[in-house]
């Protein structure tokens, strides 16, 4: 397992378009046999947040990170053409009539090729997110040390 190439991916992103795209490489990649790390920080945590899971004993600031983040895959915008909401739609129903997967789905592929989902110590800790807030499967919450651990090793590293 230590000989297989590697790839580290930064999500650093919350827009649906940019996480497909970090997604797409990263499903590809371990379909392909390569270790994948994916490192969400900032608003690509995001993708990671479930729905429905309220905190008690934040801070007003937390609370309101948490109201204007989204909450997980299915809940992401398009970073152009959004229109209010059309845009994402649109993409959505043209990705589904065209048996796309969508990002819940290469999410779920992501964790059943073994990717490593990693949170970021840090951003959670700015926007005030806690464990219990994100779906299950993650392999930790890690800070920048650990994911230039994982990106010394490997051949490809990209930043979304």
């Amino acid at each position: 397992m230590n000989n297989r190439e590697r790839v580290s991916i930064i999500v650093f992103s919350g827009d649906l378009d940019k996480c497909l795209a970090a997604f797409i490489i990263g499903t590809g990649a371990a379909a392909s046999g390569m270790q994948v790390d994916m490192f969400f920080t900032f608003w690509g945590l995001s993708v990671l947040r479930k729905r429905g899971i309220k905190v008690k004993g934040k801070s007003l600031t937390e609370k309101m990170f948490g109201m204007m983040l989204p909450k997980g895959a299915d809940s992401l915008a398009l970073s152009k053409m959004n229109m209010l909401g059309l845009g994402t739609k649109m993409m959505k129903e043209v990705m589904k009539k065209k048996r796309i997967a969508s990002l819940p789905e290469l999410l779920e592929i992501a964790q059943q090729f073994g990717v490593n989902l990693y949170a970021c110590e840090m951003s959670m800790k700015v926007m005030g997110l806690k464990r219990e807030e994100l779906i299950d499967g993650i392999k930790g919450i890690v800070g920048v040390a650990t994911y230039l651990e994982n990106a010394a090793k490997s051949q490809i590293t990209l930043f979304i």
